[in-house]
C-alpha cells in the first residue's frame, strides 16, 4: 500500500450487489490519477472467519482487515471507502455461522451460556463482531454529514412521495421519562490520567468485578446509568394495553446494532410484555430450550419444532395472545414479518424517519397502513420524533421541492459516548450497586442496582469535544446557517457538556455567527420552522440513535424496514 492508495471495503447485502459495478468504475477513475485501489473483507462473514484463525485450515484464513483499518484510520493520510454493512443481532450472527460451518469452516457455536473458560473466549470473539462492530473501529473521527447540493438539487427537482399528514393522526411517541438511562444518569468529569474498576458491590457485601479496568484521561467526560428493569416492565404493559384501547398499531424502536448489549434485552422484555400469559406459562420451557425473548419472536416460532410435546401447544399460545392483543406493526405484512420477530429489523433512526414520511403509518397484519404508537422506551431522544410528528400533525407533511436541510456535525470521535459503551454495559445478577472506583480505591459514580436492571457507562474523551466545538464553528462560518449544539440542561451529562462548549467555544472567534444551545426537543422545533422555510439549520449532536439530515429516502414497499428495503 502506497499514500496513492484508496482501500475499498467489501461488505454485505445490497452494498455487496453495488461493488460489483461500481468498483470497477472506482478503479477506471483511480487508475487514470495513478492512483492504487485495494480492497478490503469487512463483511459478518469476513469478521467472523477472521477471529478465528487457529480453528480453520490455511486456505481459509483471511487477515483482520478490521482491525487494520482501525489502525489505519488514526493516520492522517487514512482514505476509505466504506459502504453500509450488517450490524448483526444474534439471530443474523447464528445464522452466518451456520452458513459458513455448512460450507467446511470449522468455526465454533455461538455459546447462549458460557460456563468453561473457553466458552467465554468464543463468546468474547463473536460478541466483537456482532452489532454494529465496524462503525465504532472506523469512526476515529467526529462526523461532518451533508447533503452534497447536487443530491439536494435532484431531490427538489425529482421530490420523493411524502405520504399526507391528518389532524387528526393518533400516532405518536410512548417513552418512560423516569427510571430510564436518561433520567437515571450520573456524570462527571476525570481530573487525572488513570482507570476505572467496574464492580458490583452486592447487599450480602460480596463484591464481583465487572471490568477490571477502563482507562481515562484528565477532561473526560464519564456516565453511570441503568434502565430499572421493573418500570420497564410496567411501562412496558402499559403501552401494550394504551395501543388496544387507542386502536393503533404497536410498535417498538430500539438500536438493538449499534446498542448490542442492553437493546436486545430491551427488546426482549418488550417481546415479554406483548406475550406474557405465553412466557408466564411457558418460559422455563422456553428458556430450557435456548429460545430467548431477546432473540426475537421469529427465532422462538422457528425453534418449537424443537421443544417435545410442547412446540404446537406453545405456537397456539402466542398465535392468541397476537389474535387478542393490539395489531402488531409489521416489517413484511405479505410475509408475516412482525414488529418482535427480528431485533434488528426495526432500528430507530431509519424507522422513525421512515415512519413519519409515511402519513405516520406502519404496516398493519392486514397489509394496510395504520396509525401507531412508537414505543421508545429510553426517553433520551424520543422527544426528537414526537416534536416532528406534532408538527407534521399541525402544518402536513413535508414538501421535498422546497424543504430545507439539517447538516449533522456530530461527536463520536474515539468511541464518544455510547459507541464506546459496550465492554461497559451489564445485565445486573444481584441486588446493590454497581461502582466506578478509581486506582486510589474512590468512588467516582455508583448507581443502586436490582436483578435484571441493565447498567451502562460511557466516557467522552476531552480532545474529540474540543474538535467537535472547531468543527462546529468551522461549518457554521463556511455555510453562514446557524450551528444548534442540541444538549439539555436538565440531562446530567449534556449539563457537564454544555460548560465544555461554551469554554471551547470562546477559543474561536464566532463573530457574525448564530451558535445557539438548545434541548433536543427545542432544537428540533427550531430547525423543523427553518426547514420548512426552506432554510438549513446546521445540528451539533452528541449521542447516536437520532436520525439525522434533512431529506426524505424512498418510501418501502411494505412497512418501514431499517436497511432491507
Amino acid at each position: 500500500m502506497t499514500d496513492s492508495t484508496i482501500i475499498y471495503t467489501h461488505t454485505d447485502e445490497a452494498p455487496a450487489l453495488a461493488t460489483y459495478s461500481f468498483l470497477p468504475v472506482v478503479q477506471a477513475y483511480a487508475s487514470t490519477a495513478g492512483v492504487q485501489v485495494e480492497t478490503r473483507d469487512i463483511s459478518l462473514a469476513g469478521r467472523i472467519i477472521a477471529s478465528f484463525p487457529e480453528r480453520l485450515e490455511e486456505g481459509q484464513r483471511i487477515e483482520d482487515a478490521l482491525a487494520e483499518l482501525g489502525e489505519l484510520a488514526k493516520t492522517p493520510g487514512a482514505n476509505i471507502i466504506k459502504l453500509p454493512n450488517i450490524s448483526a443481532s444474534i439471530p443474523q450472527l447464528k445464522a452466518a455461522i451456520a452458513e459458513l460451518q455448512a460450507q467446511g469452516y470449522a468455526l465454533p457455536d455461538y455459546p447462549d451460556d458460557p460456563q468453561t473458560d473457553e466458552d467465554k473466549d468464543v463468546r468474547a470473539r463473536y460478541d466483537k463482531v456482532k452489532g454494529s462492530a465496524v462503525n465504532p473501529v472506523l469512526r476515529e473521527g467526529n462526523s461532518d454529514r451533508r447533503a452534497p447540493a447536487s443530491v439536494k438539487n435532484y431531490a427538489k427537482t425529482h421530490p420523493h412521495r411524502m405520504g399526507a399528514w391528518s389532524a387528526d393522526s393518533k400516532t405518536n411517541v410512548a417513552t418512560m421519562g423516569e427510571n430510564d438511562f436518561r433520567s437515571t444518569e450520573k456524570s462527571t468529569v476525570i481530573a487525572a490520567d488513570g482507570a476505572l474498576r467496574i464492580e458490583l458491590v452486592a447487599e450480602d457485601g460480596t463484591t464481583t468485578v465487572l471490568r477490571e479496568k477502563v482507562p481515562v484521561l484528565a477532561g473526560e467526560v464519564v456516565d453511570a446509568s441503568v434502565m430499572r428493569v421493573a418500570a420497564l416492565r410496567e411501562f412496558l404493559a402499559a403501552q401494550v394495553a394504551r395501543a388496544k384501547a387507542e386502536g393503533v398499531l404497536f410498535s417498538v424502536h430500539l438500536k438493538a446494532t449499534m446498542m448490542k448489549v442492553s437493546d436486545p434485552i430491551v427488546f426482549g422484555h418488550v417481546v415479554r410484555a406483548f406475550f406474557p400469559q405465553t412466557f408466564a406459562k411457558y418460559g422455563e420451557v422456553l428458556a430450557a430450550a435456548g429460545l430467548s425473548p431477546n432473540d426475537g419472536l421469529g427465532t422462538i416460532l422457528n425453534g418449537l419444532d424443537n421443544v417435545p410435546h410442547l412446540g404446537a401447544e406453545i405456537k397456539a399460545s402466542f398465535e392468541a395472545e397476537l389474535a387478542d392483543g393490539p395489531a402488531l406493526a409489521m416489517v413484511d405484512s405479505d410475509k408475516g414479518i412482525t414488529n418482535l420477530h427480528v431485533p434488528s429489523d426495526v432500528i430507530v433512526d431509519a424507522s422513525m424517519p421512515a415512519m413519519i414520511r409515511t402519513s405516520g403509518h406502519m404496516w398493519g397484519p392486514d397489509g394496510n397502513e395504520a396509525d401507531t404508537l412508537a414505543v421508545l422506551p429510553d426517553s433520551s431522544y424520543s422527544g426528537v420524533y414526537q416534536a416532528v410528528i406534532e408538527d407534521c400533525r399541525a402544518h402536513g407533511a413535508f414538501d421535498p421541492a422546497t424543504m430545507g436541510s439539517v447538516p449533522n456535525v456530530g461527536l463520536m470521535a474515539q468511541k464518544a459516548e455510547e459507541y464506546g459503551s459496550h465492554d461497559k454495559t451489564f445485565e445486573i445478577a444481584a441486588a446493590g450497586t454497581v461502582r466506578l472506583v478509581d486506582a486510589e480505591g474512590d468512588v467516582v459514580l455508583e448507581q443502586p442496582v436490582q436483578p435484571g436492571d441493565i447498567f451502562r457507562a460511557c466516557q467522552t474523551k476531552d480532545l474529540p469535544i474540543q474538535d467537535w466545538v472547531k468543527l462546529a464553528v468551522t461549518r457554521a462560518r463556511a455555510t453562514g446557517d446557524p450551528a444548534v449544539f442540541w444538549l439539555d440542561e436538565d440531562r446530567a451529562h449534556d449539563a457537564v457538556l454544555i460548560e465544555k462548549v461554551k469554554t471551547y467555544l470562546a477559543q474561536h472567534d464566532t463573530t457574525g455567527l448564530q451558535i445557539e444551545i438548545k434541548s433536543p426537543v427545542e432544537a428540533t422545533k427550531f430547525s423543523l420552522e427553518r426547514i420548512r422555510r426552506g432554510e438549513n439549520t446546521i445540528s451539533v449532536t452528541g449521542r447516536p440513535a437520532v436520525g439525522r439530515g434533512g431529506g426524505a429516502g424512498r418510501r418501502p414497499r411494505r412497512s418501514p424496514r431499517t436497511g432491507r428495503r
